[in-house]
């Protein structure tokens, strides 16, 4: 597995499981993780054990978003069927999607800021398991969708499920606060094709899961979702799929949020209003 990440200051770095050195070192075309997606598509990020570079350990950087800026950032709503179950509503036959604005979007650390209560009195944290599209594409079949993904990432998604559920024509509402999109630090790029379905998804909150689920038993898998998506719109590099959580908790500011994706990495953020 390759990582493709960034500094809090903004340098963009290459890695593996032995650590990380700046993209630039490898790359030196390369000024941007945003530049190096076409290249995690086609697997040739490279060594970054044959880089000029000495490598830093991941557990002394201080990690950005992994890009700058995102595309489209798009959410699949009760794709697991007991997580339907658990909100009493009926399984989707498609995809149930929805878009979060930019705006949205935390780094890696967060905080998750929740709004005043007299917006919302209950919010909901739910880990997800996200795909990032590396290349440009419309009208993808679902077995090619391989060549056009360039990753995958955890991510919390947030809901102020009083919102939702006084109406769910509510739904952007719900979903578009400030901080109500958290994504993980980094990129998990694959060597070659990789098994979704038996990787588990946890939502925890101060250590305890609250949810748990392997991404075998959604609804609609990630890459249908995105081939799906591809025949309404044209998919670019920098666009993410938030592919459903397996169940959401209930959370309060002090609370501490973890989502964690089996293989593909886990992110934590804190809960403050």
């Amino acid at each position: 597995m390759k990582y493709l990440a960034r500094t809090i200051e903004g340098t963009p770095l290459l890695g593996d499981d032995e650590g990380f050195v700046p993209l630039g070192s490898v790359h030196p075309d390369l000024g941007s993780v945003r530049e190096a997606l076409p290249r995690a598509v086609a697997g040739t990020l490279g060594d970054p054990g044959d880089a000029p570079a000495t490598r830093i350990d991941r557990d002394t950087l201080r990690f950005g978003p992994p890009l700058a800026r995102f595309g489209k950032l798009w959410g699949i709503g009760l794709n697991y069927a007991e997580h339907a179950g658990d909100l009493d509503e009926q399984r989707p036959d498609e995809p149930a999607s929805f878009l979060k604005p930019n705006s949205a979007l935390a780094g890696p650390g967060g905080p998750i800021r929740l709004p005043p209560t007299e917006q919302s009195e209950r919010v909901t944290a739910e880990a997800e398991l996200a795909v990032l599209m590396g290349r440009e594409c419309r009208g993808v079949d679902e077995g090619d969708v391989d060549e056009v993904i360039a990753g995958f990432l955890p991510v919390i998604d947030m809901t102020a499920e009083d919102v939702l559920q006084r109406n769910p024509r509510f739904l952007t509402r719900s979903k578009s606060f400030d901080t109500f999109l958290v994504v993980g630090p980094t990129v998990a790029v694959p060597d070659g094709s990789i098994d979704l379905d038996g990787l588990t998804v946890q939502t925890r909150v101060d250590g305890a899961v609250e949810a748990e689920n392997e991404v075998a038993n959604m609804l609609h898998p990630p890459r249908e979702i995105v081939a799906f998506h591809s025949d309404v719109m044209t998919l670019r590099p920098g666009d993410l799929f938030s592919t459903g959580t397996p169940g959401a908790a209930p959370i309060e500011p002090g609370d501490e949020v973890r989502a964690t994706v089996e293989s593909i990495g886990d992110v934590t953020a804190p809960v403050t209003r």
